[in-house]
């Protein structure tokens, strides 16, 4: 087959995280931190992805996939790489992380090894804030008995003796539940100890169930289908169908069971009974359950010897704090690289514009946001003050549909028109539109961005914004929000493309151009930076390119359905995937175009989600200093020796290491240092202000 399977490869993404937790150059809490990551990929990956190949097999789906494999073949493959995953994720927990934090004073304690001062400790806890709280639930085994718990809440099952009226086995669930904290800290003569909420409940679980026999006491969790959406082609209130869609996902079919590896056969028998999991579905382990709550102990105070050095956003160069935001944008476009470089300037933009009284309306998409966004305070700030205020909020965007949709009522409530995306599309663009009134007369400024209106995980995913006040892309903006926000059929645009329309066919149309170069001997080359890459007409003409001898080099973080470096096929395409401190997340495509390089940044992964079933947005970059930067920002990636892995052409990977004699080159590490020199270069080049001292005016 031509292609990799796209769950498969991703599996092997997620591999590439686990790494770094298994490497042991990383210090301790990074590496906890990366362990936190792969279970929180895990769970995602689960619900959605798994969850809808059990549907297909259950309603007897026998298609092949484009690797050609069927829905069962897929969950073979994915359980046995996804048991061989926990497995390594228990070993290195237990091995090396654990008793590593352990010696550097940050300790989990097991209820047995208490000192008197710790049980007493633990004891207050259960009795004032565990006890009151929590309801033990008796259960059968009867499905519909069971306790509906969310997703994925660790929960304590209890196996009680028998009753004296007979001899069948007895249960009840303990479901942990949001309320109490899962780490209790504990008094310590030095470091930080602490132990896990479910040992405390299984020590105290007699107080649940007075003058009972307790057989034993369990950790299980449960992993819910949410591969569910709205039936759009029907009629109804998106609102309304969106809740009801959150509350399907609470009673849905369990495709995941983890529970402690100490449950006896019985204990697990009965879950998976009254759960409907089969074997391969069933995730014992010694480890901890949720890892991914371990985010909590990767902050931990006191530690930061243990932890990489952490790096501050740096500011912009080509903002200047002192003047308005649109004086600095009416001069030349501005292109930022987050988080090298501060978010800051494109969350000003959207407060500027909220304040500034020559700004006539804002016109805006968001997809995620984070709790206490200041570009949505903004916003609703701006409409308060009068102003025109359109806000395209996605309720469809995945496990953030209740928080879009409280962020869209209280907007609703500001004065904001909010449109609840497109029909039948997710919108994933990342536009911002501000229209202002100036002496000339009116000038569009936009804002086009990779990565979310989202200020905490700018912080942590790199992504490119790009600000201008150029008509053609002020002109595309209004039509593009006259398109998704009204009934009017999409006009050509500028300078833009869009899909579902015209974004696939302008990349392969880019692509075909270099083909045709490479074939008449001209020099051709594409490289790219991109999370994905699935789409199988784009990887056919990719194959195509490389056979006529485009050079295509590619960063793709995550999942790769194409298979480099195969003779006769794809000889001439290399991707590297790195995996570091920063979640890489920009999308960058960059052609050759004859020595005049066409650069064009996307909120579009290169998969058939993306380009048949979004709003998605590709931008060129004009301006020739943006343009450079961007190429050298994909080079430097591909140039990485340190972090990044070459993908192999079965889909699996392998570490890139320097050459003999070469140095080691870490290309987020070079980014970032490259940030500071010029900003550093920036202050040593502004003039020196004597100020002299005055004599006070006299009276």
């Amino acid at each position: 087959m031509k292609l990799v399977n796209r769950e498969l490869s991703w599996l092997e993404f997620n591999q590439r995280v686990l790494e770094e937790a298994l490497d042991e150059t990383n210090p301790l809490l990074e590496r906890l931190k990366f362990l936190a990551i792969t279970a929180s990929n895990l769970d995602e990956f689960f619900r959605v992805r798994v969850g809808g190949l059990l549907l297909l097999d259950h309603e007897g789906g026998r298609r092949a996939d484009p690797a050609g494999m069927t829905p069962r073949q897929q969950l073979d493959a994915i359980a046995e790489r996804a048991h061989e995953m926990v497995d390594a994720v228990e070993r290195v927990y237990l091995d090396e992380i654990e008793p590593g934090l352990a010696e550097e004073g940050l300790r989990r304690v097991r209820m047995d090894e208490l000192q008197e001062p710790q049980a007493e400790r633990a004891e207050q806890v259960f009795e004032a804030e565990v006890f009151p709280v929590l309801s033990p639930v008796a259960v059968t085994t009867e499905a519909d008995a069971f306790p509906l718990t969310g997703h994925s809440q660790q929960s304590v099952a209890v196996r009680l003796g028998p009753s004296e009226a007979g001899d069948e086995p007895r249960f009840a669930v303990v479901p942990l539940g949001p309320g109490p904290s899962r780490f209790v800290t504990l008094p310590s003569t030095g470091g930080t100890d602490f132990v896990l909420l479910e040992d405390v409940v299984a020590k105290y679980a007699h107080r649940f169930f007075e003058e009972e026999e307790i057989l034993e006491c369990v950790p299980f969790r449960v992993t819910r289908n949410a591969d569910y959406a709205v039936r759009e082609d029907q009629a109804g209130d998106l609102m309304l169908q969106m809740e009801e869609v959150l509350d399907a996902r609470l009673e849905a079919g369990c495709v995941r069971l983890e529970i402690g590896s100490a449950a006896s056969d019985e204990l697990r028998g009965y879950l998976q009974e009254v759960l409907g999991v089969e074997d391969d579905r069933v995730y014992p382990t010694a480890a901890p359950l949720a890892l991914s709550d371990f985010f909590t102990v990767v902050e931990a105070s006191g530690f930061d010897h243990l932890r990489v050095e952490r790096w501050s956003p740096q500011p912009s160069t080509a903002i200047d704090p002192a003047e308005s935001i649109f004086e600095t944008i009416a001069r030349r476009d501005v292109l930022l690289y987050h988080p090298y470089e501060s978010f800051a300037p494109v969350v000003r933009f959207v407060e500027e514009a909220a304040d500034d009284p020559d700004v006539l309306a804002i016109k805006q998409t968001l997809y995620r946001t984070s709790r206490d966004s200041p570009v949505v305070a903004a916003l609703a700030r701006a409409a308060e003050k009068g102003k025109h205020v359109t806000a395209l909020v996605e309720l469809k965007a995945r496990f953030d549909e209740a928080r879009n949709i409280a962020w869209a009522r209280d907007l609703e409530k500001a004065g904001v028109q909010v449109v609840y995306g497109v029909k039948g599309l997710k919108t994933h663009a990342k536009i911002c539109l501000v229209v202002r009134r100036e002496p000339h007369g009116i000038q569009r400024y936009v804002h086009f961005g990779t990565g979310n209106y989202n200020e905490s995980t700018a912080r942590l995913y790199t992504d490119a914004s790009l600000m201008t006040a150029a008509e053609a892309f002020g002109s595309d903006a209004s039509r593009f929000f006259n398109a998704v926000c009204g009934y009017s059929q999409p006009m050509d645009f500028a300078e833009i493309e869009m899909a579902p329309l015209t974004l696939r066919d302008r990349i392969l149309e880019l692509v075909d151009a270099e083909t045709q170069r490479a074939r008449h001997g001209q020099p051709a080359r594409i490289i790219a930076k991109l999370n994905s890459l699935v789409d199988p007409r784009i990887v056919e003409a990719l194959y195509v390119a490389s056979q006529a001898g485009v050079k295509v080099k590619l960063n793709v973080r995550g999942i790769c359905c194409l298979r480099p470096g195969v003779e006769g096929l794809s000889e001439n395409v290399e991707v590297v995937s790195i995996v570091d401190r920063l979640l890489e997340h920009t999308r960058v495509v960059c052609f050759h175009h004859g020595g005049d390089d066409l650069v064009f940044i996307s909120s579009a992964d290169w998969m058939p989600r993306n380009l048949d079933r979004r709003v998605e947005l590709l931008v060129p970059v004009l301006d020739p200093r943006c343009k450079r930067r961007l190429i050298d920002v994909v080079e430097t990636n591909l140039r990485d020796n340190v972090k990044a892995r070459r993908i192999l052409p079965d889909g699996r990977h392998e570490r890139v290491k320097p050459k003999p004699g070469k140095p080691a080159f870490r290309s987020q590490q070079v980014l970032y240092d490259a940030q500071l020199e010029q900003v550093r270069a920036a202050e040593l080049a502004k003039p020196t202000m004597f100020e002299p001292h005055r004599a006070p005016d006299a009276d």
